[in-house]
């Protein structure tokens, strides 16, 4: 990480929940000026407060994380904020870097990008064969356009902006908020609270058959330091652990886990979401030599001990 250490580094959504992962990381490899972007203070969808924070930083370096983002309900209630904002957010920031010639942009995507019946595991080269999940197709279609837009911009202006496509995330430090949570941590938070109310059983939308694949958070934000120390080419490239499980037994395991042994009951009547996820994650360990190493049952338990050390 030397060539990066040195340099200024922008990290948007620094403060979320990858990005704290992310800015640690960096600062492990030895990286000295890092720069996280308040939105308090920079509101990325306006594009005068994007300018004020490359006038501000002038960064070297930028890591793109900020996102507006949530779990099926979320994507459901708010298919046009999702849009718009998180379209907005990067327009703007990709924008600003090529006017203030910033030596290296990380755009940071969504697996929600895939077309809903992709074949698995999801190749690259797939990304385009079809139309995504509909219940977050606003989000992932939104983020796309990032893409699209980085790599006009290399080929227009010779920025070297790369692209992302992380899986499902979980950790310590992840939202439980049942408005806005994903999977792993509405389950949890399910489960935990049935075990303080003595309930007998749990819900849980959907039938259980879709299946997920999950990327620990660490694991993300070291491929995403090692993807920008060493990855400078257009096509985009998958981030994941490359296997997946049925959310049936998701339920089953993080039950177990947490101590509750109830019930489990299904609604049916709401979305499962994307039939499969799954990726084909070759590519980032031949091109910069990122493999998840985290055992995803070890993973559950850091995430479901973090989440009891906070409530």
């Amino acid at each position: 990480m030397e060539s990066l250490a040195s340099k200024k580094i922008l990290v948007t959504g620094g403060a979320g929940f990858l990005g704290s992962h992310v800015v640690e990381e960096l600062k492990e490899t030895g990286c000295k000026h890092i720069f996280v972007a308040r939105s308090a203070e920079y509101d990325l969808r306006r594009p005068e407060a994007a300018a004020r924070l490359f006038g501000d930083i002038k960064p070297q370096v930028v890591i793109h994380l900020a996102a507006v983002v949530g779990g099926i309900g979320a994507n459901r209630e708010n298919p046009g904020r999702f849009f718009y904002e998180n379209v907005m957010m990067g327009v703007e920031l990709l924008e600003q870097a090529r006017l203030h010639r910033t030596g290296k942009v990380v755009v940071v995507g969504t697996v929600c990008a895939y077309p809903k019946f992709a074949p698995v595991p999801f190749r690259e080269e797939d990304l385009w064969i079809g139309y995504p999940e509909e219940t977050n197709a606003p989000y992932g279609l939104a983020k796309k356009m990032l893409l699209v837009q980085a790599q006009a911009y290399r080929e227009q202006y010779g920025m070297n902006a790369i692209s992302l496509l992380p899986v499902n995330l979980y950790g310590p430090g992840d939202s439980f908020d049942p408005a806005k949570s994903h999977v792993i941590p509405a389950l949890v938070k399910k489960c935990i609270d049935a075990l303080e109310s003595r309930s007998p059983y749990i819900e849980v939308w959907g039938t259980g058959q879709a299946s997920r694949e999950f990327l620990f958070v660490e694991d993300c934000a070291r491929a995403i330091a090692l993807a920008t120390q060493r990855y400078d080419k257009p096509e985009p490239i998958n981030l994941g652990a490359g296997h997946e499980i049925k959310i049936c037994e998701l339920v089953k395991l993080i039950a177990e886990l947490t101590g509750f042994k109830g019930e489990i009951r299904w609604d049916a009547s709401m979305p499962d979401g994307q039939p499969r996820r799954c990726l084909d994650v070759s590519k980032a360990e031949r091109e910069f030599g990122f493999r998840a190493t985290t055992d995803f049952r070890e993973g559950l338990l850091k995430t479901i001990d973090w989440y009891r050390s906070q409530r």
